[in-house]
């Protein structure tokens, strides 16, 4: 009895060694075995990514948010009236009594010119960094003559001497200089009212109000010219909402990445980006948006007209990483067929752990990247990690293939493959179709090289 298990288990055994089915059932079997150390490279890649995330976004918070202008805007103060009858027990007579409510109307310029001058930078905290702006705008532009006669609102109700004008903000914070309306020959300072009513519209925006405006600025036939100078630190994008009748807006940037984002595009004909940053311009018309120059009661959310720029940064570290983790499957599984194709071609004899020792190699390269490019550029990283798995393996592989040629070989193939997916990381538009054009080339080389396995043998 004990000699037939002998016998049964010493078949088991060759028919491991020789079988090809049994080497690629191995194979497979090792393979899904390395998917789980995958899983938690990808796992830390996205903790990483996740922390990154959080630095920046304090940094962003202390340094100034995104930034998205709404103004200039006229407010106007004008009496409605409501009669109330009453009736008198002891006289029985009804008495009518008049109440006089205070409301505002928000008009709109009829023409909004806006510079917009940024300079980017970089903030680093620990290994992580964020890139942040300072920006210059200037709002200019006019009102024409005000007149709410079509919002059935009489000259004599309007209360002319408390008008002002509102600009509302997304990044109060980031306001790093004394903000002045320049209106005809007047100056008036802004100030911050939480109190505004107009945010009381969805915008969940800050609201600068200027002192009382001198009323025959835009009580009278004339037009009422305007100049705002805004300086924010801010960080992610800057918008604007185009409430001009006619609005522009020309912004420069030494930003070389710039993503032009919004319900309007920049001109083609005047935009330009080089790798030393960008000029853009805008103009929109109001018939290209569905919102009247006067508004009643209160301020309309009409951010979903905004428009502007992101200031993107391009793929980071951590998101390279992670597009390089998802190609780890296919390096391993492509590996694996290498030495699987040695191993058959050549009948050299290579055990199960050596092949678990090459994979844990492979996905040691993906911890490297991580960890280096925390400290050093993506291209430092990946050749680090890269020359070093490749040196670990070949090395490995000379000591287990006992040959000098066939080590050279997956060196060599380690190399372009490893070059193949760093080529792929970094393209955008054409990642899909150079990656598929790679896996085609090498399946057809695999194909090749397979034709005279005899697979029938086992």
């Amino acid at each position: 009895m004990e000699n037939l298990n002998v016998q049964q288990q010493n078949k088991f055994g060759h028919w491991l060694k020789t079988s090809i089915t049994a080497r690629m059932l191995m194979v497979g079997f090792l393979i899904i075995i390395l998917l789980i150390p995958l899983s938690y490279i990808n796992s830390l890649i996205k903790e990483r990514s996740f922390r990154q995330q959080d630095v920046v976004n304090e940094i962003n918070d202390k340094w100034g948010n995104n930034v998205l202008v709404y103004g200039p805007i006229l407010k106007i103060p004008y009496k409605t009236y409501t009669e109330t009858t009453t009736f008198n027990e002891k006289t029985k007579t009804y008495l009518k009594e008049t109440k006089a409510h205070i409301n505002y109307a928000y008009v709109f310029p009829e023409e909004l010119n806006t510079n917009v001058d940024v300079n980017s930078k970089t903030l680093k905290r620990g290994n992580f960094e964020s890139a942040v702006f300072t920006t210059d705008m200037q709002l200019s532009g006019y009102f024409t003559p005000t007149d709410l006669s079509s919002k059935d609102i009489k000259p004599e109700d309007i209360i002319w001497e408390k008008t002002s004008v509102i600009i509302q903000t997304s990044n109060l914070k980031g306001i790093k200089s004394e903000v002045l309306l320049k209106l005809n020959a007047n100056t008036y300072p802004f100030q911050t009212n939480y109190n505004d009513n107009s945010k009381n519209n969805g915008n969940h925006l800050d609201v600068l109000e200027s002192n009382f405006i001198n009323a025959d600025a835009i009580s009278k036939q004339e037009n009422a010219s305007f100049n705002i100078l805004i300086t924010f630190n801010g960080s992610k994008q800057i918008e604007i909402v185009p409430i001009g009748r006619t609005t522009t807006m020309n912004m420069s940037s030494n930003w070389a990445d710039p993503s032009f984002i919004g319900n309007y595009l920049p001109n083609d004909e005047t935009k330009n980006i080089t790798k030393d940053g960008f000029t853009a311009d805008w103009k929109v018309l109001h018939i290209n948006r569905a919102f009247s120059q006067q508004h009643l009661n209160k301020i309309p959310n009409l951010k979903e007209f905004a428009f502007g720029t992101k200031f993107m940064v391009m793929v980071d570290e951590y998101q390279k990483s992670e597009r390089s983790a998802k190609y780890g499957f296919l390096v391993i599984a492509l590996t694996f067929l290498i030495f699987f194709l040695i191993q058959t071609l050549s009948k050299i004899n290579i055990h199960p752990f050596q092949y678990l020792m090459i994979g844990l190699a492979l996905t040691m390269f993906y911890t490297l990247l991580v960890s280096i490019s925390e400290h050093s550029n993506f291209l430092n990283a990946y050749l680090i990690a890269g020359l070093s798995v490749i040196l670990l393996i070949t090395l490995y592989s000379k000591s287990v293939l006992k040959t000098f040629k066939f080590p050279v070989f997956i060196g060599t193939s380690l190399t372009a493959l490893y070059a193949f997916i760093y080529v792929i990381i970094q393209l955008e538009n054409y990642a899909l179709l150079v990656g598929s054009i790679g896996l085609f080339a090498i399946l057809a080389i695999i194909m090749f090289v397979s034709r005279k396995i005899d697979w029938n043998n086992g």
